[in-house]
């Protein structure tokens, strides 16, 4: 029954059973909503905790960027920097471990530069690895950080040969893990990405995080691929900062090397009597492996040595300090060039490496006579200019190389040659860099041209000779660089 009064609004009245019902929706309907509500809290609770923990991720991948920014001004060793780097991406990504390979030298392996503590292993084990770190955990410990990996193996090879950012959500059962004889037992999803320069390959990096701990989002990938490719332009120029550092360094010690050898080097013409001697020496890099001696001798005499180290640079510098050092403390003892020689040689050998040797020609002059003592262990032939008849001789007197056997050949070889120099005469004593000098159209200067300079020149004295073959090398060789290191010495009898 329904009806209306004139000042209540409009009732209905139902049965008992009807109004149950009615009680029932509407209590229905209240739950749902209270669901739908719920559900709809819950869903912007996770909205807001994933906001805060990509927000949080950001803020730790700038604070990362900038701890590398500042570790890379202080000059950080490259061992620091590669855990500065490791270290960083775990941090950013909450991940358990990371690790850092890179290039070889030879461009065919990856080598282990950092790798985290406790990080899962990056690389493939085999099955007696295992076994042995069952009883010694230091084993797998000592074979992760150990191993190298070829380029096309494994996930880090993987990586390098995509050269794009990677997601492994399981690493066991990624592909390169199928070898019966190479495991990986591990559960754990790992992103990886190769680290790239100025176009260069540098090698691979990579976090984990065990499953148990849950996998990487698509947001860790994202923020993992923007870190790697900041970490790489910083690395590859840390690289090369640190590279042009140890140049400067080497170019310093180098330089402290040329100037010690210039200390060995004669720093002014020698006084002997009844002679002229004038010489010089052009090295074609910091450090010559040419050199030329002035020795004082008893018994009235005087050693004039002039020789050349096989190279260039640092080692034969070396070398050539080796040898001058021995040849001053032999010649001390006897008459004969060959005999030194032969000393020199025994004393040098054990210490030469066999791709080098030394040619040299040793000269005794008689201050008295004009007798001249020459020996030749496989050295340019010297000339002698004769005044008289105004001809070149090419003086040849047998020998071999110093530091190519170890003493019986080299003595039976080696042999004194002596001969008398006459008022106006001049020998003439070069290292092969004199005739090896070559213009633009890569002709040599050659014996010829030398012969020819020196026929013009040794009537004019010892100084004019050295300096008419230097000024003619120069001449010839035009803006071509020098190829060999140099040296000249003139002997002119008075």
């Amino acid at each position: 029954m329904v009806w209306i009064a004139d000042d209540f609004p409009l009732l209905l009245l139902v049965g008992p059973d009807l109004l149950a019902v009615m009680i029932a929706i509407a209590a229905l309907l209240f739950v749902i909503c209270l669901l739908a509500l719920r559900k709809t809290a819950l869903r912007l609770e996770a909205i807001k905790k994933e906001k805060e923990e990509i927000l949080g991720e950001e803020m730790r991948m700038f604070d990362f960027l900038h701890h590398l920014g500042l570790a890379i001004e202080r000059d950080i060793t490259r061992n620091q920097l590669h855990k500065e780097i490791v270290d960083g991406f775990s941090k950013v990504l909450n991940a358990d471990g990371g690790g850092l390979y890179l290039l070889s030298d030879d461009r065919k392996s990856l080598l282990p530069k950092y790798i985290s503590k406790d990080c899962p292993p990056l690389v493939g084990v085999p099955v007696e690895i295992r076994h042995r770190a069952q009883k010694d955990p230091r084993a797998m410990d000592s074979y992760v950080r150990l191993t190298k990996v070829s380029v096309d193996e494994g996930v880090l090879g993987a990586a390098l040969a995509t050269g794009e950012c990677m997601h492994v959500s399981n690493v066991k059962n990624h592909e390169a893990f199928r070898d019966a004889f190479v495991r990986y037992d591990e559960d754990v999803s790992a992103l990886l990405s190769p680290l790239k320069h100025g176009g260069r390959d540098l090698g691979v990096v990579a976090v984990v995080r065990r499953l148990e701990h849950g996998g990487f989002s698509q947001n860790d990938f994202e923020v993992f691929r923007s870190v790697s490719e900041q970490s790489a332009f910083a690395m590859g120029n840390a690289m090369i900062h640190q590279e042009l550092a140890e140049k400067r360094k080497l170019d310093d010690e180098i330089r402290t090397a040329r100037d010690v050898q210039h200390v060995l080097l004669p720093s002014k013409e020698p006084k002997i009597s009844g002679y002229r001697v004038s010489g010089s020496n052009t090295p074609a890099r910091m450090i010559s492996g040419d050199y030329f001696d002035y020795i004082d001798l008893p018994n009235d005499r005087a050693g004039i040595v002039i020789a050349d180290v096989t190279g260039k640079g640092v080692p034969a510098g070396l070398l050539m300090a080796m040898c001058r050092s021995v040849l001053r403390m032999t010649s001390q003892n006897t008459s004969s060039p060959a005999e030194a020689l032969a000393q020199v040689n025994r004393n040098l050998f054990p210490d030469v490496r066999e791709d080098m040797f030394v040619s040299l020609a040793y000269v005794i002059l008689d201050k008295t006579s004009g007798n001249v003592c020459m020996a030749r262990a496989g050295h340019d032939a010297p000339l002698m200019f004769r005044s008289n008849i105004r001809n070149i001789e090419v003086i040849k007197p047998p020998g071999l190389a110093i530091g190519i056997d170890e003493g019986a050949v080299f003595e039976r070889v080696t042999k004194d040659l002596s001969l008398q120099m006459e008022s106006g005469d001049c020998l003439l004593l070069y290292t092969d860099g004199v005739c090896e000098a070559v213009d633009k159209h890569e002709n040599e200067f050659g014996a010829d041209r030398l012969e020819s300079e020196f026929m013009k020149s040794a009537p004019m004295g010892a100084e004019a000779v050295v300096d008419s073959i230097k000024q003619a090398v120069s001449s010839f060789a035009g803006a071509e660089p020098q190829m060999d290191d140099i040296t000249v010495i003139a002997i002119e009898k008075r």
